[in-house]
């Protein structure tokens, strides 16, 4: 009885010590394993696991990472109860081919840094045309569908996550073709030649007045209005449907 009270005293001090919810050093990533309080061995499923964690969430990727070793890679010969990755040179992007290079802790013991070769893709649904998008028309989503692509080879590729009614195509698309970045713009709110309502304020006191638009701009821009009365031409923000804001 003694012997069994002993043992279980130690499990239960052991699961606190590797507790899941215990802080991890930065820049590293855990490796979690079915019972921490449990040694095991070191898998290439952990260590690619870990690294596309890390890596993800370095570069803050949307969508589906996978990697894949472009040379063999041997497991640590021994176990351990917390095994962790380290990271210490990053690539500078993330690309379809890296060179990274990173350290593999064992129960706080370093096994030394490697330099490794990855294969990776980045998959997640775009946007492609179901029907042919003409020039100059709002966005519509009706109009099309989606696919997924790995963004890594398809950089132009434009996610499904983006586009809205304040987008317009700016250049027709066939049918069955993969929207780019190149095929949308923002819908302008201002356009060149067309009257505009300027605002001012200083404090409490607003001033408005009328100005001629000298170029389009869609909302946030900065387009340049001119004066009807000095001739005089000036910056302001576009805040909406033919209004700017002249900020101080």
């Amino acid at each position: 009885m003694h012997r069994l009270a002993a043992s279980l005293a130690l499990l239960v001090s052991a699961a606190v010590v590797f507790s899941a919810d215990a802080p991890a050093p930065t820049n590293v990533a855990p490796v979690p394993a079915a019972d921490a309080a449990v040694s095991s061995p070191f898998t290439q499923e952990n260590f690619t696991a870990a690294l596309t964690r890390d890596l993800a969430s370095h570069f803050n990727l949307e969508g589906d990472l996978q990697l894949e070793f472009l040379r063999p890679w041997s497991s640590p010969d021994r176990v351990a109860r917390d095994w962790q990755v380290l990271i210490t040179e990053y690539p500078s992007v993330v690309a379809s081919s890296m060179l990274l290079r990173c350290r593999v802790i064992a129960d706080g013991e370093s096994f030394g840094e490697t330099t490794l070769t990855l294969r990776a893709a980045l998959w997640r649904d775009a946007w492609v045309a179901r029907q042919p998008l003409l020039n100059n028309t709002p966005f519509d989503a009706a109009q099309l569908e989606t696919r997924r692509v790995d963004l890594l080879r398809e950089r132009d590729a434009l996610p499904a996550a983006v586009g809205d009614r304040s987008f317009n195509f700016v250049r027709g698309v066939q049918a069955g073709r993969l929207l780019t970045w190149r095929d949308i713009g923002r819908r302008p709110l201002v356009r060149k030649g067309e009257m505009v309502e300027v605002s001012a304020a200083d404090g409490m006191l607003v001033v408005t007045m009328k100005a001629l638009a000298m170029q389009n701009g869609a909302q946030g821009e900065v387009v340049t209005v001119r004066n009807l009365d000095s001739k005089k031409d000036f910056s302001a923000f576009v805040i909406d449907e033919n209004r700017v804001q002249v900020r101080f």
